[in-house]
């Protein structure tokens, strides 16, 4: 991959900060959003997704793209981890396959990764054979 392919930073929506009735969430959608407009990076989205079923782990971050691993990660907050998404952002468009190992990833999502899933790639066509069986069927005994 050239870097150029659509990718996609997903943001739980849902999950609740530390601070009582707080969600992250929408903060970080905005945050990423205008720091990736003052890059002037064109090939990331940042959507949100109302939930991401990592609700003991808020807030909760995901990345994909067509042909490459998917990465869920957990315990990010604005605050604190914007640089470091960021970080992984401009590396997961060079990564061919999405794959990386965890030392490779930037700050907190060394340990983080909640989830990598790999790659759906579309599926090759299958021959249809026609196959005769030959040998008798035996009674059941």
């Amino acid at each position: 991959m050239d870097g150029t392919a659509r990718h996609r930073i997903l943001v739980c929506t849902s999950c609740k900060g530390t601070d009582p009735g707080t969600r992250p969430g929408p903060q970080l959608i905005d945050a990423l959003r205008d720091a990736l407009d003052q890059r002037g990076d064109t090939v990331v989205e940042v959507a949100g997704v109302a939930c991401m079923a990592g609700c003991s782990h808020p807030c909760t971050v995901g990345f994909q793209a067509e042909g490459k691993a998917s990465y869920v990660f957990g315990d990010l907050t604005p605050q604190d981890d914007l640089a470091d998404i960021l970080q992984f952002s401009d590396l997961y468009k060079l990564l061919a396959d999405g794959w990386c190992s965890s030392v490779d990833r930037p700050g907190k999502l060394r340990r983080s990764t909640l989830s990598r899933i790999p790659a759906l790639f579309p599926a090759a066509p299958i021959e249809a054979k026609a196959t005769k069986t030959t040998a008798p069927m035996e009674p059941a005994e």
